[in-house]
């Protein structure tokens, strides 16, 4: 039986590995070869690959073991590292000792080339689509990519708050709400943690932030869109201005991009030739009449005053493309209709709001803005977007007793990933997703 607490990652062995001393690997089979007295593996595990050669005259019971396995067995391997040119990397193992600890059946996807299966299939099986190390890449640079945005918002003197998902209300209104029956009552899935943010400003905390689920009872079979999603949520306190959110939103995307790609820069030039690495110093910024003007001359018409489409955030990323020399742009001073009843109005222009959205490739990946802290303003603006004050009550009874100005932010973590890195669908971007119609795995 073969030990693992001297198991080693096969990255190690190439980058620390003694040749002529022994090693033991466990792993993966990626592909068995037989030809008569040797048998050539080989082993994945999460770090890289390595050939093993099992030859009958070194160990006949690890070669007669080698024959037997089947592509994702899983598998341990005592053996000498030998340098060979003709093994992957320069290097491989001599087996000693093969310990199979699970055979695998014959597999139901293409697990080597992603594109030899529809994605459908490919999140049918989705434990077997991780091991693609193409796949599995995606994640290992979004779980980068939160690990920077939690490594900058803790370096700006933020903190962190863990809010409830089961709310009494609709967070934005509408009807992209979840509803579900808590005991006796009606509730709600959480559409974003926003009113909670603003009330962690408000309690004195003054600058917190969330790295969390938010759900979305969207009704769209989209390439852009979930139903689960991961948000990373900032709110701010004593700002002079909505200005003030997007210069932190900025520097939390620009470091979620460029952190998360260069960590696993090797593996993303490899399987994603389209991946953006870094962000322009400075994020052009636009407002959305501006926006109007740009689609208008470029022959796409928007509505005076109305939300931009999907098809015209497309269009407008390659005019700021092409105008800016900039993949990515912040859309100011959204009109009133389009936001929600919380966001500050245009002291100046009550028909526009200071909010924004930044757009990245043509994709909405983040929204924010200066909120309404006056108690009677945002009381009613409430009434203004047909919803009852009642509902909201506990959350007016904050901006009672004294709330400062204050603004914030939340960016779709999966959108950010799949525009990083170039993907055609946000689910490739989500371990398990949800839309309308899936619920498993």
């Amino acid at each position: 039986m073969i030990s693992l607490k001297n198991r080693v990652y096969i990255r190690d062995l190439f980058e620390h590995g003694i040749v002529g001393n022994e090693y033991v690997i466990a792993g993966w089979v990626d592909t068995v070869r037989v030809h008569g007295k040797l048998v050539f593996i080989v082993v994945r595990d999460r770090s890289g690959r390595i050939q093993v050669v099992a030859k009958k005259n070194l160990s006949e019971e690890a070669w007669r073991t080698a024959k037997t396995l089947t592509p994702e067995s899983v598998i341990a391997v005592r053996g000498v590292l030998v340098e060979s040119k003709a093994a992957l990397g320069g290097r491989e193992i001599q087996a000693r000792e093969i310990e199979v600890y699970s055979k695998a059946e014959p597999l139901p996807i293409d697990i080597h080339d992603h594109a030899k299966t529809v994605l459908a299939k490919r999140l049918d099986w989705r434990f077997l689509d991780l091991r693609n190390p193409r796949n599995q890449t995606i994640f290992l640079v979004e779980a980068e990519m939160a690990k920077a945005a939690r490594e900058w918002f803790i370096s700006n003197s933020f903190v962190e708050i863990f809010t409830s998902k089961i709310v009494g209300a609709a967070t934005e209104g509408g009807a992209e709400v979840f509803s579900i029956v808590y005991f006796d009552k009606p509730a709600f899935l959480a559409q974003s943690p926003q009113l909670y943010k603003q009330m962690g400003v408000i309690a004195g905390f003054e600058r917190v932030y969330e790295i969390g689920p938010a759900f979305r009872a969207e009704p769209h079979h989209t390439t852009r869109h979930l139903t689960e999603y991961t948000s990373v949520d900032l709110e701010m306190g004593f700002i002079d201005s909505y200005e003030d959110v997007m210069d932190a939103v900025e520097n939390v995307v620009r470091s979620m991009v460029e952190h998360g790609i260069s960590a696993y820069r090797e593996r993303v030039e490899e399987y994603f030739p389209n991946a953006i690495h870094s962000l322009p110093k400075k994020i052009p910024r636009i407002t959305i009449r501006e926006a109007y003007r740009l689609l208008q001359s470029a022959g796409v018409h928007v509505e005076w005053g109305e939300d931009l489409s999907s098809e015209a955030e497309r269009k407008l990323g390659e005019i700021v493309e092409k105008e800016y020399g900039s993949p990515i742009v912040f859309v100011t001073e959204y009109p009133w209709n389009a936001r929600p009843f919380y966001t500050m109005k245009k002291p100046e222009e009550p028909d526009w709001t200071l909010s924004f959205d930044l757009l990245f490739r043509g994709l909405e990946i983040a929204t924010g803005g200066q909120r309404e802290h006056r108690y009677d303003v945002l009381r009613r603006q409430i009434e203004e977007k047909g919803l009852n004050p009642r509902n909201f009550e506990w959350y007016l009874n904050m901006f009672r007793y004294g709330a400062p100005p204050h603004g914030g932010a939340g960016i779709g973590l999966e959108r950010v990933v799949m525009q990083a890195l170039g993907l055609g669908n946000i689910r490739e971007a989500r371990l398990l997703p949800r839309d309308p119609e899936r619920l498993t795995p």
